[in-house]
């Protein structure tokens, strides 16, 4: 929404706060897309939007739900699959750990690490989403950041150092991994959640075990990899179908509640990928 020079266009007065979407065709003049397709795209928070065709993406609902499309296997999903494989470079029987570890990428970096060999360590802001990482999606620990133990914490989990750091917050937590990184770790600069609304630039951590660990810190937007698309749908299509990739989605309804919804990201109140629901999901009554 920041008018600062960025990855993308800010969103412009007078227009539909943008977002991913799925929807379903109501009436088509391209002959790629007939009545009654679904499809995912990027229509932003409104009820109806209109598209040569050029960016939407026909969906099969008999492989899973739709709603899967913007999360375990939409931008989420590749966003993890990118980061943790072409950036990260993760390699069996190093250690992963992932901030926002229960959230919509997250989650699916610790459960890739793990399909990969290797140990994955989340970092999560409750008890409760620790108890998730760890039980359900089955990663080998889960660190609350919010207790004042958590340095000691993070590292007990992390006996043997850090490889890999999936970056998503920023703050505390990134100050908190840098003195356990490994020779050669590697961090893919998914996001910094924690210093997006502040007012001035947060005060950073500092940056010297990069230094003396010939650490390598790399910033990525999944948009640059659009070539990955047929690769990671392949491996988590058949992941999800297999049960080793779960997901979770926090859905809330009505356009209406969008802002609402959307501040709860930045309060830590989502579990899961955050959805709003518009209409009802006509594939979940067949």
């Amino acid at each position: 929404m920041s008018d600062a020079p960025s990855y993308a266009p800010s969103v412009a007065l007078g227009q539909p706060m943008v977002g991913g979407t799925v929807s379903q065709v109501v009436e088509s003049r391209n002959p790629a897309f007939a009545v009654g397709d679904f499809v995912v795209g990027f229509d932003g928070w409104q009820e109806y939007g209109a598209s040569n065709g050029r960016e939407l993406r026909k969906l099969d609902p008999g492989r899973a739900p739709i709603s899967t499309a913007l999360g375990v296997l939409g931008m989420p999903g590749l966003t993890a699959y990118v980061g943790l494989l072409d950036i990260g470079q993760a390699k069996a029987g190093e250690t992963v750990v992932v901030s926002a570890a229960s959230g919509a990428v997250g989650a699916v970096v610790g459960q890739i690490a793990k399909i990969k060999g290797c140990r994955a360590v989340g970092v999560a802001g409750s008890n409760e989403k620790c108890d998730y990482v760890a039980g359900e999606l089955g990663f080998d620990a889960c660190v609350n950041y919010r207790p004042p133990s958590f340095r000691d914490d993070l590292a007990a989990a992390c006996s043997k150092g850090i490889d890999v750091y999936f970056e998503n917050v920023g703050g505390p937590v990134l100050a908190a991994v840098l003195p356990l990184l490994n020779l050669g770790a590697r961090i893919p600069l998914c996001g910094l959640i924690s210093d997006y609304n502040a007012p001035s630039p947060p005060p950073g951590p500092n940056l010297r075990p990069l230094l003396v660990k010939r650490a390598m810190i790399k910033g990525f937007i999944v948009s640059d990899h659009g070539d990955r698309w047929a690769s990671f749908l392949e491996d988590c299509g058949c992941w999800l179908a297999d049960g080793r990739l779960k997901y979770r989605e926090d859905v809330v309804e009505g356009l209406d509640q969008a802002p609402t919804a959307f501040l709860r990201l930045f309060e830590g109140r989502n579990f899961g990928k955050l959805m709003v629901r518009v209409s009802p999901d006509p594939t979940r009554h067949k």
